[in-house]
């Protein structure tokens, strides 16, 4: 039968970015986190975008470009539609006779 085959339990410190420190059980040594029961807007009560890795700018810009995409696609579509409907406009009985005719 095998035996320790389990990794070791310990009491490990977890640091958060705001500063607060504080132990829990765990097989990792130590623990780094960005946000914690003091500094997350749930427990606070204050709104705050936690952004660490320019997600949410990024986003915003991906959002902006494809608007603006969308825009011209619009009007060449507007375009488009306004030239084949002065161009393809139903035919009339007298068209339908003359192409008959030829």
């Amino acid at each position: 039968m095998k035996k320790n085959i389990h990794p070791q339990y310990n009491i490990t410190e977890v640091n958060c970015l705001c500063g607060n420190k504080f132990q829990i059980g765990s097989t990792i040594d130590h623990i780094e986190v960005e946000i914690c029961a003091k500094c997350h807007p749930f427990y606070t009560g204050e709104q705050k975008i936690i952004d660490t890795a320019n997600r949410v700018k990024s986003f915003n810009e991906r959002k902006k470009t494809a608007d603006t995409i969308k825009k011209i696609n619009i009007k060449k579509e507007n375009t488009k539609e306004s030239r084949q409907s002065k161009e393809a406009r139903p035919m009339t009985l007298r068209d339908m006779m003359q192409s008959l005719s030829q």
